[in-house]
């Protein structure tokens, strides 16, 4: 009997080391760096709602905490249980449960980056926002619809073109459409109310509605930005003396909102009845045609005090301008049809050489 009762209590004293040591070996952990994932980073997603314990699930499973109970610990010892945030995290390095915790309180999500450079449409952004792993690009379309995020400043507007700002922006996974949509609106307003307006000359009637198409066209003609004031007073000027703007961009942007435009500019789009068509209807386009950049609209608000009429492009990147139609026209004939003849010249010679063989 005592024999059984010496062995009972070895055996107990044993399962309270046990215990103890499983206890002791535990709360070590909470503080232990860990990493078990194999691969570079490592993406968890906490849906809105879930509780702590499934939380603790989905972070084993990953591999970012070593176990369930080490995070029942944890989350025990933080007093955090309830103030674990929903998103998406991405886990790269070593970190104990304890900072993993931490993370989840702070609301530490991955926030994915996408940029949109200036000169881009609201279809060629959408497709920039579905590469980023935002959403998908028809979502993007159709909350840009929503124009009364501009309508205080643009009463007319149909749509947001022309008014998302083009800049780099990081937003976490599963922000809604529309409230990307608002953040690209927001960033707009505050270019313009800062650098915008102000440059406007008293008396200088022009609404923003009337600078962003203008801004938008320089953006699509000029590459340097030192040609961008005088690209718009080109624009301004012809507008002034109700001459047609003469705009490939504007008839290109009509071409693609009908689906016709397959790369190339033919006699019969010039003769179009299209309100973008800017060779036969005198004045702006009936809205912006991308997203300008500060650049464009500061030129747009103060363009070049300069008397030309006409530019064309020197195929560089740059343009010779001029104020005649004379001047132009022997422009056209050095940097279009002569540049483009000797161009296929040249690649006719080529082809022709003998290859090495």
């Amino acid at each position: 009997m005592k024999r059984a009762l010496r062995i009972l209590l070895v055996l107990l004293v044993g399962v309270v080391i046990g215990g103890g040591w499983l206890a002791w070996r535990h709360l070590t952990l909470v503080n232990e760096p860990f990493r078990g994932f194999a691969a570079a980073e490592q993406f968890v997603e906490i849906a809105p709602g879930t509780g702590p314990q499934a939380i603790g699930r989905l972070l084993v499973d990953a591999g970012v905490v070593p176990d369930t109970l080490t995070w029942r610990i944890a989350v025990a010892r933080s007093g955090a249980a309830t103030r674990l945030k929903a998103g998406e995290y991405r886990f790269a390095d070593a970190a104990s449960p304890a900072q993993v915790i931490a993370r989840l309180e702070r609301g530490d999500v991955y926030l994915r980056t996408v940029t949109f450079r200036e000169g881009l449409t609201i279809r060629q952004m959408a497709a920039l926002y579905e590469r980023a792993g935002l959403g998908a690009a028809s979502e993007f379309v159709e909350a840009s619809r929503q124009a009364d995020l501009i309508r205080g400043l643009d009463p007319a507007a149909r749509n947001l073109e022309g008014y998302l700002f083009p800049d780099t922006y990081r937003f976490p996974r599963g922000t809604g459409e529309r409230e990307i949509a608002a953040a690209l609106v927001a960033g707009f307003r505050a270019r313009w109310e800062r650098e915008i307006r102000p440059l406007l000359a008293p008396g200088d009637h022009r609404g923003p509605r009337e600078l962003v198409i203008l801004a938008s066209l320089v953006e699509k003609e000029a590459r340097l930005d030192e040609e961008r004031p005088l690209v718009a007073a080109v624009y301004a000027n012809r507008l002034r003396l109700g001459i047609g703007l003469y705009a490939d961009p504007t008839l290109i942007y009509g071409l693609k909102l009908a689906g016709r435009w397959d790369g190339d500019l033919r006699r019969r789009d010039l003769e179009s009845d299209s309100p973008w068509n800017t060779y036969r209807v005198t004045g702006l386009p009936p809205g912006p045609i991308c997203s300008a950049g500060a650049a464009s609209l500061r030129a747009a608000a103060r363009p070049a005090d300069s008397p030309y009429l006409y530019f064309v492009s020197r195929n560089d990147g740059t343009h010779v301008f001029s104020t005649t139609l004379a001047e132009h026209n022997r422009n056209v004939e050095i940097w279009q049809r002569r540049y483009f003849r000797e161009r296929a010249a040249a690649e006719r010679e080529s082809a022709a050489l003998p290859r090495a063989h």
